[in-house]
């Protein structure tokens, strides 16, 4: 027998406590309003979308930055397009790029800068490479062995110097599993805010340029086009 239920009910507590918000409230419960890892630069980015302005890093985290002479130092959100067509959870052309940013650094002799103030080198292991797809991880992998790579899921609550994103599908047209997947808000949070001091994000400049039907697609999208704002552009 299949049976009804009011509507709502196919919604998490949480859901039910936060009632549409990004936060919960000072009488529903308590806000961790401190973040520990990611630079200011980041911080601000990822307070602004997803935590209605109320996150804020620990005092010292500002000193946190990667030294290097390449075109990835500093501190902040970068973005490096990559134009594709048709691909959807595999991109050879993405995946060729992130092979040659991490080289890049590497080559570099970068270093970076931790919240102590203490400076080492960056190694590979100081490098999180991530991706919607397990597809694209396999393809990512096999150019950078060795590497930590793997999914949102995968890495939720990991940590690194350098958090490189990899969109993989082509365009919102494009996406496997439709938009909600694609431009889930929860995996733009964790795959930039991994980073302590630089987040790259990989992607076809299609996916800025997504055709909104509803308002819940437009929340989707803004928060790319944001990033896009944000973001120093790399081409």
């Amino acid at each position: 027998m299949q049976g009804s239920h009011p509507e709502g009910t196919d919604v998490s507590a949480l859901h039910h406590l936060l009632d549409g918000k990004q936060t919960i409230a000072a009488d529903h419960g308590l806000f961790l309003a401190e973040t520990w890892r990611p630079h200011p630069d980041i911080c601000k980015y990822t307070s602004e979308l997803f935590y209605s302005g109320r996150l804020h890093p620990r005092a010292g985290l500002e000193v946190q930055c990667v030294c290097s002479t390449s075109r990835f130092s500093g501190t902040g959100l970068r973005y490096v397009p990559v134009p594709t067509e048709g691909n959807q959870s595999r991109s050879p052309e993405e995946a060729d790029c992130v092979r040659a940013i991490v080289e890049e650094i590497l080559a570099s002799g970068a270093t970076w800068l931790d919240r102590d103030n203490v400076e080492r080198p960056v190694t590979l292991s100081d490098i999180l490479v991530i991706a919607p797809y397990n597809a694209q991880v396999f393809e990512i992998g096999d150019r950078l062995p060795g590497a930590r790579i793997g999914t949102v899921d995968k890495f939720q609550g990991r940590e690194a110097a350098i958090s490189i994103y990899s969109m993989t599908t082509s365009s919102y047209a494009d996406a496997p599993r439709g938009m909600e997947f694609l431009y889930s808000l929860n995996r733009l949070n964790v795959a930039t805010s991994r980073a302590k001091c630089l987040s790259i994000l990989v992607a076809s400049p299609s996916v800025f340029e997504a055709k909104c039907r509803t308002p819940r697609q437009m929340q989707l999208a803004n928060a790319f086009c944001r990033y896009l704002e944000m973001a120093q552009l790399y081409g």
